[in-house]
């Protein structure tokens, strides 16, 4: 299967070269100029616990320099940078490509239906995790990581079960879903547990679950979270508040930091409007109050517009 990742920082680097090593034909397409050439150099190396591989995998900074239609796209950009990449990705793109979003947050999949048509557009949730060491070098989280996709309309097509099947193969725990919007929402709510507290607060997760207060406010506003999916219809698997806060820190050290900390502390916009935002606008069209994350919502876009750099400030 040829595969074309969209974005390819410590995520899509460390399930790209996974797919790789596990026979994929794989491309890696961002923008990062000397992540692209360590890894045409000398391969992508990947840390695993304390063991080190290198596989070998194509990237490039552009869509039009891969020369190939994929069979698969997958999109892991920024959130805000979603319409832009995919258009850029027309070369890659054919009649039966399948495009398909493992980014945080909800709103990605009708982006890209918008652009490439609803048809071609599939829905993943992934709970590997990554982090980049250094241009052409992840630390890989893989192992008992699930990765979860599916159709929108909760058919069980070949295609998917095609896509699963490759994933396996490679070593990523991949199941697919006849209820992805489902699984959607519950890593929602575990993405709000945290995201725009930590971001507020600029604490790690020892600090997050060392104060009863910013638990209190992490349930509030799970909470809401998931009187949202149940007044939209959503099957949710994820009922309890709590449960989503205690997912939300599993397997994790002290010292992580969410990735709308890190953006914010990096200098960059943040994902907040796929992820508390999210639930602002479907609690607005659904009539469920959401002022906790609408507060949330708020802060973070203050905190970005401090900076001096603010896109499109004065």
């Amino acid at each position: 299967m040829r595969i074309c990742f969209i974005g390819a920082g410590a995520l899509g680097s460390t399930i790209g070269g996974t797919l790789a090593r596990g026979g994929a034909e794989v491309w890696l397409i961002d923008p990062f100029q000397a992540h692209v050439d360590a890894i045409n150099a000398g391969g992508l190396r990947m840390l695993e616990g304390d063991a080190e591989t290198v596989v070998r995998v194509s990237a490039c900074t552009s869509a039009n320099q891969v020369g190939i239609v994929a069979d698969l796209v997958i999109v892991l950009v920024k959130s805000y940078h979603t319409r832009d990449a995919i258009r850029a990705a027309t070369p890659i793109i054919g009649p039966q490509t399948v495009v398909m979003s493992l980014q945080n947050g909800l709103g990605h999949e009708d982006i890209l239906s918008e652009e490439v048509g609803r048809d071609r557009v599939m829905a993943g949730k992934t709970y590997v995790g990554g982090v980049l060491l250094g241009p052409g070098h992840v630390r890989s989280g893989v192992i008992g990581k699930e990765t979860i996709i599916g159709e929108l309309d909760g058919r069980l097509t070949e295609r998917a079960q095609r896509i699963s099947e490759t994933f396996n193969r490679a070593g990523i725990l991949t199941l697919l879903s006849d209820n992805i919007l489902g699984t959607m929402w519950d890593k929602l709510f575990i993405n709000v547990a945290g995201g725009g507290i930590t971001a507020v607060t600029g604490l790690t997760y020892g600090g997050l679950y060392s104060l009863p207060v910013l638990e209190d406010c992490a349930l509030a506003a799970i909470s809401e979270s998931i009187a949202v999916a149940q007044a939209a219809g959503v099957k949710i698997s994820i009922a309890d508040p709590r449960r989503a806060w205690t997912m939300a820190s599993a397997g994790l050290p002290p010292e992580f930091k969410t990735s709308m900390l890190q953006s914010l502390q990096s200098g960059n916009l943040t994902e907040i409007d796929y992820i508390h935002g999210s639930v602002v606008r479907w609690g607005a069209k659904l009539n469920v109050p959401t002022p906790v994350n609408s507060t949330l919502v708020a802060l973070v876009k203050g905190l970005e517009y401090a900076r001096s750099d603010y896109p499109g400030k004065a």
